[in-house]
């Protein structure tokens, strides 16, 4: 799908809860209970030195003493968090629910119960097996050449099952006022086409498993096909090849590619493009296509291929989509191969757990009603407010004593940040799922039912005004995003809890955490991608061409510094899909660092903490925010496919690119690089 946010994966922006905990109203603040400490010493590792290795000195003890549950691929400040907000809030909301009698039906209530209780009635999924596949397996089967197969893939897409390429709706990067439809690359079971062109030992074992897994799959699904796994891992691979690399994604101007559907057949002749528009219910004259050469390859490709093997990859599809909402046996096989092989998780977490997670990701939106109801304070919208208000004055201050950046690009930048815009806590307005039929017998129509309804919520927004009130994360999900079309930021309510903003903590630790990454955010409408976008939200270009060559050559300088970091044997960090990431954390803490000082201003300077000066406490909130052990299955899936750097050089190489935390700590070695290698773009 158009890649259009900036995701943080991680839950520092807990920062959020600045919340005002003396308010007098029914809903409980979202902090903890008791009080937590600002930064607990017990977690250095005081046999380490900091100018070393930061993340060990702070996080050691705690990384020696925190193992990864057997349950998780990795672990730290947002897992717990993630942990808490489900186990507590999230069920608590749940099983308060399912107390209830004489439920209304297409209520939040009705729905969540409903759905919930199909996902625990493990003796109907038994009973039923894998029946309720029958009717789109079915269809797959009756296909009599690929024509009607691709025709069909438009019917199955609706019910979230993928196939070569994906088709969404989202605003016109070129006009952010109004929706258009998109077309990407998709359809990779393993989700990256590392995984199938990588030689590394470890990925040809993962390749291995993957055969092995389809075939276990298939043989418990009683389908009699020849060796499966490896049809499929063939077909895959070979799509895989034609498509565009991870780091090539992150070029919105070269994704940016609007045809005519005249243009469209044109580029796939072979490809059954009306069929395809007819069943995914899809009329429109326009579309924005990712890259054209994709869609000219996978013709050959399809026409290539035989019909038979086409057959099989759907069927797999529709199978794996599925997995977790079959019998145990498939559920089982699926968390093998999907979780333990390809993250290093070792044990599934209780299905009870389970279906709160499927309730909270299928029906996000009527429970995270429900949720900031009861657990999000009016108060802190306002708080937040003022927050984000000093980091951009500080931004603009900044901007205004850039030497790499002339002032005609100044006064656009200005511009952009003025009109900056952000979201807290949750949606103004709350769309109406009433309609969805969930009945508590029934799980895999009841997701198929969920998909429809989020389909055609979607497809009815094609070629119409964008909707700047709405929200793409429920308010229960620990995270936050940058959107460019709008210009906005957007924190969901879920994350302003501790620990990652802690009332009772002095403000060096809070801007550490807080400010640094509401800095990080507003960095991302400046990264390499976010500063393509105007202040309007339109793919525009605002820069002088010196300008433009002076900020490419300060990231690609920022880029190979990156690229020196191998984070186990034989995986490096990859310096151009990370860049924007690490623009923007480095942005990010330049700006908390100097709202910490200009909130100093004409007062006395905070006395040492536990022996650390206020500056050296600003990076210990940096470092205790984004401590993280992983399991080495979950580091090379994220140095290979995502846009963050792992937690440990987002502490250590980040820092050591800053004189600030250099001075504040003396540093001269490791942790300080030299001028030469320095970056300082925002």
């Amino acid at each position: 799908m158009k890649r259009n946010f900036s995701y943080i994966i991680i839950a520092m922006l807990a920062f959020l809860l600045m919340i005002s905990y003396s308010c007098n109203n029914n809903k409980k603040p979202m902090n903890a209970e008791t009080k937590i400490p600002a930064f607990d010493i017990s977690t250095i590792d005081s046999t380490l030195k900091p100018c070393d290795d930061f993340d060990s000195y702070v996080n050691g003890n705690w990384k020696k003493h925190t193992p990864i549950p057997s349950t998780e691929g990795s672990w730290g400040s947002f897992g717990i968090l993630d942990k808490e907000t489900r186990e507590v809030k999230i069920k608590g909301i749940v099983k308060d629910l399912l107390a209830q009698v004489n439920l209304q039906k297409g209520s939040e209530a009705q729905l969540i119960t409903g759905y919930y209780h199909s996902y625990m009635d493990t003796v109907t999924l038994a009973k039923r097996g894998i029946t309720p596949l029958n009717p789109m397996i079915d269809k797959v089967n009756a296909t009599k050449n690929t024509a009607e197969l691709i025709a069909l893939s438009g019917e199955l897409s609706k019910y979230g099952i993928p196939g070569p390429f994906e088709v969404g709706v989202g605003a016109d990067d070129r006009n952010s006022k109004m929706n258009a439809v998109f077309m990407a690359q998709g359809g990779l079971s393993m989700g990256d086409r590392n995984y199938y062109e990588n030689k590394d030992t470890s990925m040809v074992r993962i390749r291995a498993e993957f055969v092995r897994h389809i075939d276990e799959m298939f043989k418990m699904a009683d389908w009699k096909m020849k060796d499966p796994g490896k049809t499929i891992l063939d077909f895959e691979t070979k799509l895989a090849l034609i498509q565009l690399k991870n780091f090539e994604l992150r070029d919105p101007v070269k994704l940016y590619n609007k045809i005519s559907f005249t243009e469209l057949q044109k580029l796939g002749p072979a490809i059954n493009w009306i069929g395809y528009y007819k069943n995914y219910d899809l009329h429109t004259d326009t579309v924005i296509v990712q890259n054209k050469e994709y869609l000219k390859n996978l013709e050959k490709l399809l026409k290539a291929t035989p019909l038979e093997v086409l057959k099989t990859y759907y069927r797999w599809q529709v199978l794996t989509s599925f997995a977790s909402m079959l019998p145990d046996q498939f559920n089982k096989e699926s968390f093998r191969f999907f979780n333990t092989i390809m993250f290093g998780v070792k044990e599934q977490r209780p299905r009870e757990e389970r279906a709160i997670m499927s309730v909270n990701y299928r029906l996000g939106m009527p429970l995270g009603k429900l949720f900031v109801a009861k657990y999000f304070p009016e108060t802190s919208k306002k708080k937040v407010t003022e927050m984000i208000e000093n980091v951009r004055d500080v931004y603009g201050e900044r901007i205004g004593k850039l030497t790499w950046m002339s002032a005609a690009t100044k006064t656009k930048a200005m511009k952009k940040l003025a009109a900056f815009t952000w979201k807290i806590g949750y949606p103004d307005k709350w769309k109406d799922y009433s309609t969805i039929d969930i009945q508590p017998d029934k799980l895999i129509e009841n997701s198929i039912n969920i998909a429809l309804w989020d389909h055609k919520d979607m497809i009815t927004k094609a070629g119409k005004p964008v909707d700047k009130s709405e929200w793409m994360m429920s308010p229960q999900t620990i995270n936050a995003y940058n959107n460019p079309t709008n210009n906005e930021i957007v924190f969901p309510a879920a994350i302003l809890q501790p620990p990652f903003f802690n009332p009772d903590a002095d403000d060096a630790i809070n801007y550490g955490g807080i400010i640094s990454v509401i800095g990080h955010e507003m960095t991302h409408g400046f990264d390499d991608q976010g500063a393509q976008y105007d202040g309007t939200g339109n793919l525009s270009n605002w820069w002088t061409p010196e300008d433009a060559q002076n900020f490419a050559a300060l990231g690609k300088k920022l880029e190979d510094y990156f690229n020196t970091f191998e984070v186990t044997k034989g995986f490096k960090i990859d310096g151009k899909l990370t860049l924007g990431e690490n623009i923007a954390d480095l942005g990010g803490l330049t700006l908390g660092f100097y709202a910490l000082q200009k909130s100093l201003e004409g007062k006395k300077k905070p006395d040492p903490i536990d022996g650390f000066t206020y500056q050296q406490r600003f990076f210990l909130g940096w470092a205790q925010v984004w401590r993280e052990n992983m399991t080495n299955e979950s580091l090379i899936n994220q140095v290979q496919t995502n846009e963050h750097t792992p937690a440990r050089w987002r502490i250590n190489a980040t820092l050591a690119q800053m004189k600030e935390f250099s001075d504040a700590f003396g540093c001269k070695g490791k942790m300080a690089v030299p001028d030469s290698l320095r970056v300082v773009i925002w």
